[in-house]
């Protein structure tokens, strides 16, 4: 469960550090069932992530920090967006399955290391903000817990592109 008294950046840090997890163990998996089963948690946990950064925080933060960081931040997203969507019921014995993984995972890790950068960062900029960060976690712990009740029964939408019509 989340802890609603996070603001909105620790929300967001804890999901990024759960992903980069699951990607490490991605890579120590050689199971092909192993594969898919974390391939299936990192498409859900990135969907989610995605979702409550696009539909809260992000349109929270327009006009707060700079413009081309947001909109590069919702570029990168859907990039990330394709992946998923080629992955969510690939098999690991398909062709590029492992390249799509390696892929997603460094795309991921550039967009966090620009979320999180400490001067410049979106997150340095949204604390530096008049934004209310502790309203903003609550309000994103909140919808998260919506979507992990979502991916638990199977009911998650699938990623949609924010900047593209698909």
């Amino acid at each position: 469960m989340t802890d609603k008294t996070e603001n909105a950046v620790t929300l967001l840090v804890a999901d990024h550090r759960k992903v980069a997890g699951l990607f490490s163990k991605f890579e120590g998996a050689t199971a092909p069932a192993a594969q898919a089963k974390l391939v299936a948690q990192i498409c859900d946990e990135l969907t989610i992530h995605t979702m409550i950064e696009e539909e809260i925080l992000y349109p929270a933060l327009r006009g707060k920090v700079e413009d081309d960081l947001l909109d590069e931040a919702y570029v990168e997203h859907d990039g990330a967006k394709a992946l998923i969507t080629q992955l969510r019921d690939a098999d690991p014995s398909e062709p590029y399955y492992k390249a799509k993984v390696s892929v997603l995972s460094e795309e991921i890790e550039h967009h966090v290391e620009e979320e999180e950068t400490p001067r410049d960062g979106l997150f340095a900029q949204a604390k530096r903000s008049d934004v209310d960060l502790d309203a903003l976690g609550a309000q994103l712990a909140a919808r998260k817990e919506e979507l992990l009740e979502m991916a638990k029964v199977g009911t998650l939408p699938a990623p949609e592109p924010a900047t593209t019509s698909a």
